[in-house]
């Protein structure tokens, strides 16, 4: 019988935890592997394309699992795109303030460091962004229209740094105002 280990998905998460905190760059492989837990040698096994493999996967089960949510927002809020960004706020939110404003966006984090030699994963988190722009402009605007979805999704990005500098949902309640509708308190 083959062994199983979870020394994988430990890697991804730990990776995509630090790189939502600190960027690609910040993050090294030695604190990937303590903060996982994983052995070394596991890393090397399941990751043999090296930290970049890793990163990729990482983001990619970070867009799906955005991606998947935002759906679900969609479906629970369909034919009312004000409760769609009032939800997907108090979710974003939710999760910074749970996390004591430290998560970033993953993808944001990535294309921001600019670095030319993540050509690949630059490309990989631009899909993923358009993918969760697509999802919006159907909640936003039924005829899939992506202008509005593009600026609320940018608004969401800079009010993602706004958030961690200040330690507030205020950027949030502004971004819900101005593409949906007042606080809902």
């Amino acid at each position: 019988m083959p062994r199983t280990t979870d020394a994988p998905e430990k890697l991804r998460k730990a990776a995509e935890r630090l790189l939502r905190e600190k960027g690609y760059a910040a993050s090294g492989l030695a604190e990937i592997l303590t903060v996982s837990g994983a052995p070394k040698g596991s890393f090397y096994f399941h990751f043999p394309g090296g930290k970049e493999e890793l990163v990729a996967q990482a983001l990619d089960l970070y867009g799906a699992r955005v991606e998947g949510w935002l759906v679900a927002v969609a479906g629970s809020s369909l034919g009312q795109p004000d409760r769609f960004v009032r939800a997907v706020c108090d979710g974003v939110v939710a999760e910074m303030r749970a996390s004591d404003w430290r998560l970033g966006c993953m993808a944001q984090a990535l294309v921001q460091e600019g670095d030319p030699d993540l050509a690949a994963l630059n490309r990989r988190a631009g899909q993923i962004l358009g993918r969760w722009r697509a999802v919006m402009a159907q909640a936003l605007e039924p005829e899939g229209t992506p202008d509005r979805a593009t600026a609320f999704l940018a608004a969401l990005q800079g009010a993602r740094g706004l958030a961690m500098a200040t330690r507030s949902a205020e950027p949030f309640d502004a971004v819900a105002s101005v593409f949906g509708g007042p606080a809902s308190g």
